[in-house]
């Protein structure tokens, strides 16, 4: 968000300095991702915003300050020893231009608001994740449920990540395929169980 830059970037800038970021992602285009876009290429002038295709021409091509640049489903970016492999999500968990990231090499996807849970946990935990993220979405009812959700969810898995970077609530170290799947299949039951 807008209103978290200066403390954001103030953490960033413990890693690096801010202007030496290339590359601005995020999960969908909201607030709670997306907000503070322009004040980070402001502050990192070679940076670029990259989305996938639909974000770009809906939403990004005219909020950004400079072009974003579109990608493909499984377009690969190079960071230099990490690949960074976009894929697109239409409407998982919500939005149409949702899409997440996966590092190759350390098997890492960047998933956006898949697994979103409530309360202060762990920032990173081996725990199950799945039981809060049930609990977060029976409150919220913030997902889409499509008859290809299940489906894109099971595709995520199929990438055997190893670590799931939640937006919201703790991250998970472990097997994150798994993880993907049992949620596919709560998604699944849940679209059934409304459908009845």
């Amino acid at each position: 968000m807008r209103g978290l830059f200066p403390l954001v970037s103030a953490a960033v800038a413990k890693l690096m300095p801010v202007e030496r970021l290339r590359w601005i992602s995020f999960g969908h285009v909201e607030a709670d991702e997306s907000g503070a876009m322009n004040q980070w290429l402001a502050a990192a002038p070679r940076a670029e915003v990259t989305h996938g295709m639909t974000a770009c021409m809906v939403s990004l091509n005219d909020l950004a300050d400079r072009l974003p640049r579109p990608l493909q489903d499984s377009d690969v970016i190079d960071l230099g020893g990490k690949r960074i492999r976009y894929i697109d999500t239409p409407h998982v968990p919500h939005g149409w231009e949702s899409g997440v990231m996966f590092e190759e090499s350390t098997k890492t996807m960047l998933c956006g608001d898949l697994f979103t849970q409530v309360g202060g946990g762990k920032a990173v935990t081996e725990s199950d994740i799945l039981d809060p993220a049930i609990a977060a979405e029976e409150m919220f009812q913030a997902s889409s449920l499509t008859p290809s959700t299940g489906k894109i969810i099971r595709k995520l898995a199929n990438l055997g990540p190893t670590t799931l970077g939640v937006m919201h609530g703790s991250s998970f170290r472990g097997d994150g395929g798994a993880a993907l799947h049992a949620l596919a299949d709560y998604y699944d039951a849940r679209r059934k169980r409304l459908a009845a």
